[in-house]
């Protein structure tokens, strides 16, 4: 990814759908972002300039989650064009809050109770779902939304050719750095266990559960946390909901499965 002293690599900012979270988040780098803009040649980024091109990109940061067939192509399109692609923030690296309707059936039969049998002219709906469920994603930088010392040191590696690292381990880590009291102890469904950290266990912080806003971290253990939760005496829907909330496409498998705990 890295080019020559002079030459400024090409980056592009994409939101699909989301509560672009992630675009405010690198909008509010505000010491930062002349720096980022005299370090890269930012090409496209709809929410801080005015003059976007359509054009070769070295890389390409997409934040959102694909819902309607106008997307998708332009997905396909940023992909095409770009040398790396990013995906920022849960949506893009999940499907996010609007893709926690995992079952097919599930999703259209709550889209028609919101739209009934409205024709769509502008574009056709599609399942909302992360944006690797139709292109290669080379790097993801999950988070709802994401982190700016994440984002910033994401971007430094990125500009000098090298890898974004995300943390390996869950947000329990983080908890005991900040010598909180563990919420499953007391009978919280708190997803800290198998999300990973980077947040800095802000909710439990303030004595509220980890919702899994980060997406699931490496290896995590779903079985054990599951079993967990059940012996906490939540039932298999509720935990199929507590996970699937954020993290929806990241736990489809391993929910698929459990559907023989379902009693």
């Amino acid at each position: 990814m890295e080019k020559g002293n002079k030459e400024k690599l090409k980056i592009g900012i994409y939101e699909l759908t989301g509560c672009a979270g992630d675009a405010l988040l690198i909008l509010d780098c505000e010491k930062e972002l002349i720096d980022m803009f005299k370090a890269a040649d930012i090409q496209s980024f709809l929410m801080a300039k005015s003059d976007n091109i359509d054009g070769e990109l070295d890389v390409a940061l997409v934040e959102g989650s694909v819902s309607t067939e106008r997307e998708r192509e332009e997905l396909l399109d940023i992909r095409k064009r770009a040398k790396t692609v990013v995906a920022i923030g849960i949506c893009a690296c999940f499907g996010g809050i609007q893709a926690a309707f995992l079952d097919k059936k599930d999703w259209e039969e709550n889209f028609k109770k919101v739209y009934g049998d409205t024709k769509m002219t502008h574009t056709k709906p599609l399942q909302s779902k992360p944006i690797d469920a139709y292109i290669k994603v080379d790097y993801y930088l999950p988070g709802c939304p994401i982190d700016k010392e994440q984002f910033l040191s994401t971007f430094n590696r990125i500009i000098r050719g090298h890898p974004p690292e995300l943390y390996r381990f869950p947000v329990c880590v983080e908890c005991k750095w900040n010598e909180n009291d563990c919420l499953l102890n007391n009978g919280i469904p708190c997803l800290g266990p198998i999300t990973r950290a980077g947040c800095g266990s802000i909710c439990i912080n303030h004595n509220l559960p980890c919702v899994g806003c980060w997406g699931p971290v490496e290896e995590a253990n779903l079985t054990s946390e599951f079993h967990l939760l059940r012996e906490k005496g939540f039932d298999y829907d509720f935990i199929k909901k507590k996970m699937a909330n954020f993290s929806g496409t990241g736990m489809a498998d391993f929910l698929a499965e459990l559907k023989g705990e379902k009693k």
